[in-house]
This record gives structure tokens, C-alpha cells and sequence, in this order.
């Protein structure tokens, strides 16, 4: 993974020194509340219901033991003992004192982590794949790609203060897992007729009140140009985005109203005028190639044989192997999905206990490296086939191993009402009822793969508007009501769901997703025909029908 080099650190370190003062100054009277506000958003704190809420970012989704053993220090220091993952593979606090979080920062910084950008008007943490550079369907490893962003982005001076936040996502895979369709730009790594190895990108997409799903403007981009043509698209947003509407401001609005013939336009025109200014050169392509090399795998693993025994001598371990753990291109390894949706924890949540096992087991099974993923699960990207039973042995002790990846209790879910001043509905209360409800495992596994998906606002932070099943938390007359939609999807066929009707009483949701439930195994025509397929197949009105029956 990449090192900071010494500008780096020091870019970091006193972003830090910075911000303390600004702290200080802040808690004397010498800074006012709006002034500080845009502060302390540049730098990951946002205020909520209870106490402040930290965000640290975690570039591309991916730590260092040592890293995640720093989250763990933190967690138990400054927070309540535990931290919480996003859907943007980030992590937050909910509990930090405000004077306290210079302290946080510096402690990031010791281990080259930071705040920086992942609030604000400003360009946030670009993400990718979780299995990027070791699965065996991509083209190559997108990392150095986003490493590249990151670097370029960092408190770029000209696009400090966007209209909106502004997000991208790369991918290089054949499915996609980075969401790259419903993100501000999306970068697909991709092959010309020639050969070549360009980039496909789109533009315009997003989530929240008005999801919309990106739009291509430019089919193959030359490596070189990337940063220069990047750099036109922002220039462009900055100069005709909304900025009297925050609800009309994001980018996804401005190509909707405009078109995409005349953005392409106005980019290509500003492209062309300055690409040549910034030329990414081979040499520093290859420079940050050189930070994700593949680690020193052992050519004999995969001529273990004891997996297949232990399959075969304990149900458990097989049914944990077929649902978390995936194909790796490097044979004899396997990918391992580290569950954070036990049936008692809300989604995404980790202890400092926890999180310190993680490091160890990073240390021991997965040359150091951990990932954190989009729908808020981990990974240790590099096992071998012969560490998959002593894995899930300790997996199992430290109650990471709910064989529920992709299934209908693998939920996303936003902390809603318990924590974030923006929501209108609970969301964790109800994912636990659900999870209860749904805790036949055999039953789940029986639905096959199913994403449920739960906001509780408008924002759409859990990503409701592309889950096979999509649940938004509204606001009646101060009582909280959910609505449904069907049929969503943030992978190659993008698509967002389809409302199924009017919502229904927080008391109703739980028999709501059963009945839903229900119609999918009656309808489908055999066992291996997903939920999607089957919604996608017969459209929404029997599901309706069989929800609304009583009503």
C-alpha cells in the first residue's frame, strides 16, 4: 500500500497544527459558529444529535494493521469503544469532545491517516472495489488510479468550495463493485479496439432526494490525460453548478438540465485547452504502481488439501465458506469477508476488542492489509486455502464470522434518528427487528442474494434508492413511516428502485419485507433465479398487492 513520503507527512501534520489552533480559537469566542462550521467540516466533524461525529477517511478502503490498531486506541481514548464504517469505506466516531479532536488528528497522522475532505463542498475520498488487485476479473489493479486522485485532489486550492461534494469511484472489474454508475464521476479502466488501456467515464450520477444514474461522456480516455480531463470536469461543475439551491447544486443536476451533449461540450473545450499542462508522466505512473506491487504469496498453496475435510466434517465452516469468502486470482488464496451485521450488533459497528483481533489476524492470514467495503463489512484480501478453518475458528470467537454476506441480513443501514441530526426515522432499532425476524438462517440463505438497503433521510447515506429492496425513514406528524421501493441495483445494470406504494407504520416494515419475502419464493421459477431477477421478471404489483392486501 502507499507510504506517505515526506511532503506528504508534513502536509498532514500541519493540517493538524492548524486545526488545533482553530480549535482553540473557536472555544475562546475568537471564531464565530459559521466561520467554524466550515472549519471543522474541511476537517471530518460534523455536529449531530448527542455529540460530535468524526469521519476519518480511509483512502480507497484500505488499512494497515497498524492503522486499524490506532482505530481500536482511539475508539477506546476518545469514543465509547467502538467506531462505525460508511458506505464510503470510512470510519466514524460518534462521540468525540469537540476540544478533544485535534488530539484524534494527531494520533491519524502518526499513522499516516487523516480527516481531511471527508465533509464539505470539496472533493471526498475516492473509492473502488474492495477486491481490487487481487480479483480475477479485472483488467488491472485500479488502486494506483485512485492513489493518483487522492494525491491530486488533497486540498486542491481551486476546488475547495464546490457548489457540492463531489464523489468518484474506479473500477476496473467486470462487475461492477464501486457503484461507479451513481457517483459524481465514474472511471471504468477499459480496452480499446486496439488494445490499449484507456479509461471510460461517466459523469452525473448520484444518490440522495434525486437519484440519477451517471451518463458516459468520454468512451476512452489516454492514462496520461486522466488528472487533465478530471480537472476539466470540475472546472466546468464550478462554473455553472447551482449554488442558490444545496438541493439542485450537485453535479447530477447541472448535466440533467443542461444535457450531456453540452457538458461533453464545454468539457472537451476546456480539456483541450489545458490538457497538456497536466500530463501524468510515465515515471510517476510507475512510481505508485510500485506501492501495490502482490505480496510474497507462496506458489505451493494451492496444493493444500484440507480444506475439502473440513468442509465436509463441519457444516458450519462450509456454509461460512460459501457465503464469505470469494475466488482470489492468485491460486491457492482465497478473499475473506469479515461480517460486521451480527444479528445483536447494529450494521456496520466494531469494538476496539475487535478491531485489535482484526490486526492480528491481518498480521497472520493477510500480510498486514485490511479493506472495509460499501456495504460496511471488512476483508483480508490474501488467504490462503489452508488458513481458512484456523480463520473462521477465530472469527467465530470474536463474533465476526455471520455467514450472511449477501443475504438479506447483510443490510446497509445509516445510524438514523439514534445519532444523526439530519433523520427523520430510526433506522438501527428496525434493522434488528428485521434481523430477528429473518434469524432462520436457512431461511436466508433460502432467499439467496438480496441487498436491503435502509436510510432513515432523504440523503440516502445507506444507499435505499439501489437496494434490491430500499427502505427510506419519513417523517408523519412526528411519528416515523417507512417507504419501500423494489428493484434498485448499483451494479452493471444500474437501476433505481421502484416505489411500491404509500408508507407504512414503523409496526408494519418488519411484516412488510416478510411479505415481500413470501411473493419472491412463490414467484420464482426455480431456486437459483434471485430476488431481483424475479422483481425484474414480474414487476412490482404482486408484492404491492400482497403488502397493501389489508389496508
Amino acid at each position: 500500500m502507499y507510504q506517505y513520503n515526506d511532503i506528504d507527512q508534513t502536509l498532514v501534520d500541519e493540517r493538524v497544527a492548524q486545526y488545533r489552533g482553530q480549535t482553540e480559537r473557536y472555544l475562546k469566542g475568537e471564531i464565530g459558529e459559521d466561520e467554524f462550521r466550515a472549519l471543522r467540516l474541511m476537517n471530518g466533524l460534523y455536529i449531530q444529535t448527542h455529540a460530535p461525529m468524526l469521519r476519518v477517511a480511509i483512502p480507497y478502503g484500505l488499512l494497515a494493521s497498524k492503522q486499524v490498531r490506532k482505530l481500536a486506541e482511539i475508539a477506546r481514548k476518545y469514543d465509547k469503544g467502538y467506531c462505525h464504517f460508511s458506505t464510503r469505506q470510512n470510519v466514524q466516531y460518534n462521540w468525540p469532545k469537540l476540544e478533544q479532536v485535534p488530539d484524534i488528528l494527531a494520533e491519524l497522522a502518526s499513522v499516516q491517516m487523516h480527516a481531511i475532505q471527508t465533509s464539505g463542498n470539496c472533493m471526498r475520498n475516492t473509492t473502488t472495489d474492495h477486491l481490487a488487485g487481487v480479483c480475477p476479473d479485472e483488467l488491472e489493479d485500479p488502486r494506483p488510479w485512485c492513489e493518483i486522485i487522492r494525491q491530486w485532489t488533497t486540498l486542491h486550492p481551486e476546488f475547495a468550495y464546490l457548489p457540492r461534494k463531489f464523489k468518484i469511484a474506479v473500477s476496473s472489474s467486470a462487475t461492477d463493485r464501486a457503484a461507479t454508475q451513481f457517483h459524481d464521476i465514474g472511471v471504468h479502466i477499459v480496452k480499446n479496439a486496439q488494445g490499449e488501456t484507456g479509461f471510460r467515464i461517466l459523469v452525473g450520477g448520484g444518490l440522495g432526494r434525486t437519484p440519477i444514474i451517471g451518463t458516459e461522456i468520454k468512451a476512452f480516455l489516454e492514462p496520461k490525460y486522466l488528472l487533465a480531463y478530471l480537472d476539466a470536469i470540475l472546472r466546468i461543475y464550478n462554473l455553472y453548478g447551482r449554488r442558490d439551491n444545496k438541493y439542485k447544486a450537485r453535479i447530477k443536476i447541472l448535466v440533467r438540465e443542461e444535457g450531456i451533449d453540452k457538458i461533453r461540450e464545454k468539457v472537451e473545450q476546456e480539456w483541450l485547452k489545458n490538457r497538456d499542462k497536466l500530463i501524468l508522466k510515465q515515471e510517476k505512473i510507475d512510481h505508485i504502481k510500485s506501492f501495490f506491487r502482490p505480496p510474497a504469496y507462496d506458489p505451493n498453496a494451492n496444493q493444500d488439501q484440507s480444506l475439502s475435510s473440513h468442509q465436509q466434517q463441519n457444516p458450519a465452516f462450509a456454509r461460512w465458506l460459501e457465503k464469505n469468502v470469494c475466488a482470489h486470482k492468485q491460486p491457492g488464496y482465497r478473499n475473506v469477508m469479515l461480517s460486521l451485521k451480527a444479528p445483536d450488533s447494529p450494521p456496520g459497528d466494531i469494538t476496539a476488542e475487535q478491531l485489535d483481533a482484526v490486526a492480528d489476524l491481518a498480521d497472520q492470514y493477510s500480510f498486514g492489509e485490511v479493506r472495509t467495503t460499501h456495504r460496511q463489512n471488512l476483508v483480508l484480501a490474501d488467504v490462503k486455502q489452508a488458513d481458512l478453518f484456523p480463520l473462521w475458528q477465530r472469527l467465530v470467537d470474536i463474533k465476526l464470522a455471520t455467514p450472511n454476506i449477501g443475504t438479506a441480513t447483510d443490510m446497509i443501514c445509516c445510524p438514523g434518528l439514534d445519532f444523526c441530526s439530519l433523520a427523520n426515522a430510526g433506522s438501527i432499532g428496525v434493522a434488528r427487528e428485521i434481523n430477528e425476524a429473518l434469524d432462520d438462517i436457512d431461511y436466508v440463505h433460502d432467499i439467496g442474494e438480496l441487498k436491503i438497503n435502509m436510510s432513515g433521510c432523504m440523503n440516502g447515506c445507506a444507499h435505499q434508492s439501489v437496494g434490491h429492496i430500499g427502505i427510506l425513514g419519513v417523517d408523519k406528524k412526528g411519528s416515523e413511516w417507512y417507504q419501500i421501493t423494489l428493484g434498485g441495483s448499483s451494479e452493471n445494470e444500474a437501476a433505481i428502485g421502484k416505489r411500491l406504494g404509500p408508507a407504512v407504520a414503523k409496526n408494519e416494515i418488519t411484516p412488510a419485507i416478510r411479505k415481500i419475502l413470501d411473493i419472491y419464493l412463490k414467484q420464482r421459477q426455480h431456486e437459483e433465479e434471485t430476488f431481483l431477477e424475479t422483481v425484474n421478471r414480474i414487476g412490482i404489483d404482486p408484492f404491492k398487492e400482497h403488502v397493501y392486501a389489508n389496508h
